[in-house]
């Protein structure tokens, strides 16, 4: 039996494009505890007709949608939050550095960014992005 190539998220980075079309990226400086990439899912049409054999439904394939991407981790309140300042600029690159070093480059916005400081508890933050367009493994 092979060994497994199986790894932990330990060390998963989040960066943005430093300057539009630049090429450069520069790590979101952000605790992060949970990272959820982007995934992939496919709108199924019904092209169904009065004829279709046995009169069982028939689908074509649609457009694709790469989700969105969850990310949660340690609030520290901090005047230039990068992840407001993020939200207030709109849609930009980003590239998710995994430990192995694979990449994951795409375009998006994020939609949502929440802190949540409980009076017992550490300090935290969950966000949600939108991916446009498709994005790249490399």
């Amino acid at each position: 039996m092979a060994a497994t190539d199986a790894d932990i998220g330990y060390g998963i980075l989040i960066a943005k494009e430093a300057t539009p079309g630049g090429g450069s990226y520069t790590t979101i400086a952000i605790e992060l505890s949970r990272l959820q990439p982007p995934g992939y899912s496919r709108d199924a049409i019904d092209a169904s007709h009065t004829t279709s054999p046995d009169e069982f439904r028939e689908y074509v394939e649609g457009m694709m949608d790469s989700g969105e991407i969850e990310i949660e981790g340690n609030f520290v309140p901090d005047a230039s939050d990068v992840v407001v300042a993020a939200l207030l600029a709109g849609k930009a690159s980003f590239r998710i550095t995994f430990p192995n070093a694979v990449t994951w480059t795409f375009d998006a916005f994020f939609t949502n960014y929440q802190p949540d400081a409980p009076i017992d508890d550490k300090m935290s933050f969950s966000a949600t992005m939108k991916v446009s367009g498709k994005p790249t493994l490399a």
